[in-house]
This record gives C-alpha cells, structure tokens and sequence, in this order.
C-alpha cells in the first residue's frame, strides 16, 4: 500500500512503512545538488522528527541539513554521543568520561575526567596526542557509519543506571522526571541521554575538529558551511568571564540544572537568589571604581538582545553616583534616522540593527558639543510615527559628569570616532548561562535571552510568544554582524545570567508558549522551549529584589525598564 506525502510543496508517493531517512537518500541519490549540505533531521507539519520516523499519509515534510538551525542542534548533540563512544574505545573499562562545559564561538568547550576510587577528577591540561587519538577514532567511527539506536526506558531504570555510573547531574535531573520513560540513545555499548533530537547514523559526523585548549580542549562543528568546520578564533575575555562564572555555580554546589532544582526542593533558593544578587552588586560596584579611578567620561554598554543592558546602566549609574559622580544615561534609540532613511536587510526589511540606521554624525556633534561645555538640545525618537523629534531635553556636562550610552552598537568606534579611547570605558554584557543540563549537556546562552524577551514583549508590548520566535532569527543575524564581532573590544565583560532565573522565567513563559497553535511555524521552537523549561522546578518571586536584573523582564523593577 502506498502513501502520500508531501516535500517542500510537492507530492511524492512511497511505500507504507518507509523512513524519513529512506525518503531522505532517495532524494539526495536521485538529485545530489537538491540539498548540498547533509540531511539531518526533519519537520513535519510544524513538528521536528528523527529521521527515522516513518511517513504517514498526507504529511508535510521539511528536511533540514546540518546549516539549519535544528539541524546544527541535532548534529552537534550527536557529536556529543560520538566523543564518549570513541573514548570507550580507547579506553574500555571506561575509566575516562569527558565533560562539556559551556558553548565558545562554533565549539563547546570540555574537561577530560579520570574515574577514581573517590570519584572523577579532573585530568587538567590533556596532551594534544591523547586528543589527536580520540579525533583519529571518532572520524574512524564516523567512516564505519555505525548506526545510533533510540530506545524508551523506564526513568527509573534510566537513573540507576546513572547512578552506577557516579553521573550525579543526570541523576539529579531525572528525579525531577515526571514522565514515567525515558529516551536513550546508544551508540556501540555507550548509553546517555539528550535533551533533543539525533542523527541517525555517524556516518552524517564527518566534520567536526578538537583542538588543545586552555586546561581542556574544544569540540570544533561547522557552521555555516556544513561541510566545513569553522575557524577556532578564542575569545579569551568571555572564555574567562564564562569560567569565573561556572566556578561560582559549583562553589555555590549548583553546577547543572538537577542540582538547582535540589536546592529550590530543599528550600535553600531564597540564600542562592541573596547570595547571587549580592555578587552582582558587588560586581557592578567594583566595575564604577575603576571607570572612575581611570578618569574614564564615557561609558559604552553594548550586548546582545535581551541581555538586561537597561537594568544593568541604571545599576551602574547608582553605583557611581554613590561615589560622588553624575551618571547621565544616553539611549542611542534617540538617534534612529527616519524610516524612510533605515537601509534595508538582505530580506527587504527594514535593519534597524544595522549601525547605518543611527544618526552617527549628529550622535557625534551633540557628544562633542558636551564635552566643550555647550548646552545641547538632546533628540527623542518617535516609534509610532517614525521619525525624530526634539521636546524640552537639554544636556549640560559638569566636572563630575559622565555619559552612560547604551545600545547594541556601544562597542563600534565607528559610532563614537569622535569621542578619544582615554575618554571610553567600553562595557559588554551578556547572559552567559552557568549551568549545565548535565555533565554532557550544555545550556544554551541564547536559549535562556529567547525565554526572557518572550516574556518580556508579552508584557510591555503585547507581542505574542509565536511573534517574538518569528523575528528571532533576524535579531541573532543583527548581533552576529553589529555586537559579536566587538565583543572582544570591550574593556571589561559582564555577565548577567542570574543561577536561578529560568525557574523564575518559567511561570511567565510556560503558558506563552502554550498558547502557539500547532499549525504555528513557531511551534516547532516552542515545543523545544517547553520540553527545557520542564527540567526546572519553578521558583517564586517574592524573594527577588525590585533592583534585580530579571524584574526587567517579568516586572516590577524600581528601574524605568
């Protein structure tokens, strides 16, 4: 019997019982150019499935490749489960267990921990031929194209197993299961569990590096070009602001997401929200006193969307204003062009991200005009109608005045060409999440953004869950091209994910997601979101300040945010 499906708009007929993966290199063997990267994963009606789900009729299917975005996710998991079977190989009585610890550029960056009696340890600074061995044998298992099984165990089960293998973090996490089994996969004898969806085979991981790093190494992907890995540029300064931050976590024992959830169960959450806000502040204070001790006049704060830039000024204008100076913030939003003079993107968009959408020579003369002493008449953009106008605000520096702009932008000089480097102190900030899901399942930073704008455009400006997924995308091409890159420019990097805040995000963000409709082409990514917020255990509000960074996204911040 056959069935009917349909593929990127066009009706195929195929054999009751066939794969998405059989479907998958009939294609590709009868059109190779049809998809030049590998197909990885696929959607089918707004669902993301494995390729080895079977076709039913009347379905519409999508295939994705390694350069889409749930197909890089897909592949670089499997990647994952491709280190720990290579390491079984050499070395079977699985004495070795390799960790990974937080996202860097297009890799992962990861420890190698020796078993002993007294538990794991780590095996700091691995020589470069014990990672060439373990490169030699994944690209050798990768040619053997080895089959990777999914099978559904009892939870229990699963977490016994676990346990055998001294994994604490997964154990943790799967306390908190609800549901009754679990997924594992396996690959030649090595079983984990993934939070998301797999490659079917190794033959589809023949692209990936490792690389000596730091007192580990990194797992190198592809990004763009799927069949190319992507060039190892080390940002050291985030490298370090993302390990001082993950030293924190485990000094404070909440290394991963299970460990979090046993806190908030054991109700010590109010001491980890006191204690990571009083860290914060420290930071922000100790951040003032070197903008001040360095004679600095203007403060520069760029960061990725939703990486609490707001909050943060205010911070840290109260900050300097306890040492005795001024702080006047400076929005860059004010120097929009008019709509009409916006470029646009690729798409045909209006690119409001683009630094070509700011007023660059008036920001320049009016930030001139201040520090010659003049008294400027500061302009104000109107979202509604499109264009700048000029009310009642006038600007006059004093001695002990300092300027705090911010804006995605802070960081390009192009922006301020007129303002000296000794007059600059360049701030960039993001939310770096500390935690891990487990030992080899690392959170993602954007991840935890996405979940605080969610919730945050829903509240201030009644824009749907379904509406702020859509425009994703566009916003992460803007912070590629416009914040990225000048990252590492910056004279200090800040971090402000807070340890506990997607168990806050969680009673806010859950029934957004909810609400997305299956027909919804976001529903794909709000399913995800969902199966991530469901790790936490939700954590009330009433003990989270009204100065914290997080009230800036589900309210009731003391800050205009």
């Amino acid at each position: 019997m056959a069935i009917r499906v349909e593929i990127e708009g066009k009706t195929h007929k195929y054999a009751e019982g066939t794969s998405l993966w059989e479907i998958a290199k009939e294609i590709t063997e009868r059109d190779p150019q049809a998809y030049p990267e590998d197909i990885v994963l696929a959607e089918v009606d707004h669902h993301l499935r494995e390729l080895g789900h079977v076709a039913e009729e009347g379905e519409k299917i999508r295939f994705l490749t390694s350069v889409d975005k749930n197909g890089r996710r897909a592949y670089r998991r499997s990647l994952i489960l491709l280190m720990q079977a290579a390491a079984a190989r050499l070395d079977p009585d699985r004495q070795m267990d390799i960790r990974v610890e937080h996202s860097l550029g297009q890799g992962y960056f990861c420890h190698i921990y020796s078993r002993e009696k007294d538990g794991f340890h780590l095996l700091s600074h691995p020589q470069a031929s014990l990672i060439a061995q373990l490169r030699d044998q994944m690209l050798a298992m990768a040619d053997e194209d080895i089959p990777i099984v999914k099978r559904s165990v009892s939870t229990e089960k699963v977490r016994d197993y676990f346990r055998r293998e001294g994994l604490v973090d997964k154990v943790s996490l799967l306390r908190y299961r609800m549901d009754s089994h679990t997924n594992l996969y396996d690959l030649e004898g090595v079983s984990d569990y993934f939070y998301g969806y797999m490659v079917p085979s190794t033959g589809l991981l023949k692209y990936f590096d490792l690389q000596t790093f730091a007192d580990g190494f990194m797992l190198l992907f592809p990004y763009r070009e799927g069949k190319k890995v992507a060039d190892f540029d080390p940002a050291m300064k985030l490298f370090e602001v993302q390990e001082r931050s993950g030293n924190w976590s485990a000094r404070l024992s909440i290394p991963s997401v299970g460990a979090l959830d046993d806190a908030i169960a054991s109700g010590r959450i109010r001491d980890i929200i006191l204690a990571q806000e009083a860290l914060m502040e420290e930071q922000i204070g100790s951040m003032a006193s070197r903008i001040i001790d360095r004679g600095r006049r203007v403060v520069m704060i760029a960061g990725p969307s939703s990486s609490g830039k707001t909050t943060f000024s205010h911070r840290l204008g109260t900050q300097l204003m306890a040492r005795g100076f001024t702080p006047h913030p400076f929005p860059l939003d004010s120097y929009y062009r008019g709509r009409s003079q916006v470029p646009l993107d690729e798409k045909g968009n209006k690119d409001f991200e683009a630094l070509e959408a700011l007023d660059v020579e008036l920001f320049n003369q009016n930030v001139t005009d201040l520090f010659a002493g003049k008294r400027v008449l500061l302009p104000e953009y109107n979202f509604t109608t499109g264009k700048r106008e000029y009310h009642d605000r006038y600007m006059q520096l004093g001695e002990r005045d300092i300027l705090v702009i911010e804006g995605i932008h802070g960081l390009n000089d192009k922006l301020s060409y007129s303002i000296p480097a000794s007059m600059k102190y360049k701030i960039y900030i993001s939310a770096l999440t500390q935690l891990g899901i487990d030992e080899h399942n690392p959170l993602s930073t954007t991840d935890g953004r996405l979940l605080r704008r969610i919730v945050r455009d829903a509240r201030t400006r009644g824009t749907s869950a379904a509406e702020t997924i859509h425009m994703w995308d566009s916003v992460r091409r803007g912070e590629e091209s416009g914040i990225f890159p000048f990252q590492e420019m910056a004279d200090e990097m800040f971090n402000s994910a807070l340890v506990y805040e997607i168990g806050v995000l969680k009673l806010y963000a859950e029934p957004l997601l909810f609400a997305i409709d299956k027909e919804d082409p976001a529903y794909a990514e709000a399913h995800r979101l969902l199966k991530l917020l469901d790790y936490f255990l939700a954590i009330p509000t009433e003990d989270i300040a009204n100065n914290s960074l997080i009230r800036e996204f589900i309210g009731g911040s003391c800050f205009q945010v």
